[in-house]
């Protein structure tokens, strides 16, 4: 069953209407639901696209008419993200997912999805970011061997690709650049060999990059083009996914889980250009917009192809989101205060 497409606003009201939007599931991520059987578990699920993820679980699930434990899984260090998700239907256990005692005493489900990482701060703490991306995916795979486990994972494990080209594909070979893209790879490289030894159906999800009103690459350009701040042109091109949509084409990957992995990328259709986005952005801020730098010839990008035809098309286009992101930011929307570092061509984060 195709998608349909929601009657998207023109404007989004506030964090409330926000979050709705992004837990929308679409059709693909209902009849999911719908084929699939038993609990889900969402590990990290306080981060930043996990709360609408569960939600978007738990909202697909009941549009199945199927019965099914949703559990997100934290150490929730703001209690305010696990009251709000138990508002919403979603079972909370709090853990410390590195005590691997804790992890043995999780629920059985026979669907996970894995979303615990480190990645903002890795420098000065490469240990803790290596522990975080490499070790603690194997205690998650011996914990639930015998699950669908669905685990994101990033485009930087392929590096910089040439713009035009249409970004690196599942096939190309990984080059990944710095510390953090090197753990993560060592994450996928983790589940891949229970994957292959244990028979445990795995997918693997390269996001680059998703995107919301309080948070994204979007985001980070308007503010600083409201700021006045120049925008620095040497990552001069970039993909941009909607969140809700990569929140359901995560969810439908959970079907594709396989061994040896599934490998995917989620990312939007556009290879687009940061000074275009820039100027348009501008355009809807009443802002002037001032460069540095000059785009560089390559560009950490991907090819989202094999996942629009496997998990579904992503429901909102790049116009869509420049238009939401520069009403948000010239309304003065709430932010996570979390900068991307999209522009880092070393792989320092």
């Amino acid at each position: 069953m195709p998608a349909q497409t929601p009657p998207w606003p023109s404007s989004i009201a506030d964090d409330a209407q926000l979050d709705d939007l992004l837990s929308t599931p679409s059709s693909e991520a209902i009849e999911t639901m719908r084929h699939l059987d038993g609990d889900l578990v969402v590990l990290g699920v306080a981060g930043k696209m996990g709360p609408t993820l569960a939600r978007m679980a738990r909202r697909a699930s009941d549009a199945a008419g199927v019965t099914r434990r949703v559990i997100g899984v934290s150490r929730f260090s703001e209690p305010a993200h696990e009251e709000a998700l138990r508002a919403h239907g979603v079972e909370t256990i709090r853990c410390d997912l590195l005590d691997e005692a804790a992890v043995a005493q999780l629920p059985d489900a026979p669907l996970v999805v894995y979303m615990a990482g480190r990645k903002f701060g890795s420098t000065g703490l490469e240990s803790l970011t290596w522990a975080m991306n490499t070790w603690l995916p194997a205690v998650v795979c011996r914990r639930y061997a015998g699950s669908r486990i669905a685990a994101f994972s990033t485009g930087n494990v392929y590096g910089l690709s040439p713009v035009g080209r249409g970004g690196s594909t599942e096939t190309d070979a990984v080059a990944p650049v710095g510390e953090y893209a090197m753990s993560c790879l060592g994450r996928e490289r983790m589940f891949e060999y229970v994957s292959r030894s244990a028979g445990t159906r795995v997918s693997l999800l390269r996001l680059n990059y998703a995107t919301e009103m309080r948070y994204g690459l979007l985001v980070d350009l308007a503010r600083k083009i409201a700021a006045g701040t120049p925008i620095d042109l040497s990552m001069g091109h970039a993909n941009v996914i909607w969140q809700g949509d990569a929140n359901a084409m995560s969810l439908v990957a959970l079907a594709h889980a396989a061994s040896p992995p599934y490998v995917v990328n989620i990312a939007g259709p556009d290879e687009l250009s940061v000074r275009e986005v820039c100027v348009a952005l501008g355009a809807r801020l009443g802002r002037p917009v001032t460069f540095t730098g000059t785009e560089a010839g390559d560009a950490l990008l991907s090819n989202g192809a094999r996942g629009w035809s496997d998990l579904g098309q992503p429901q909102v286009g790049l116009a869509q989101l420049i238009d939401w992101t520069a009403d948000w930011v010239s309304r003065g929307g709430a932010s996570l205060g979390k900068p991307t570092h999209f522009e880092s061509r070393d792989g320092r984060f």
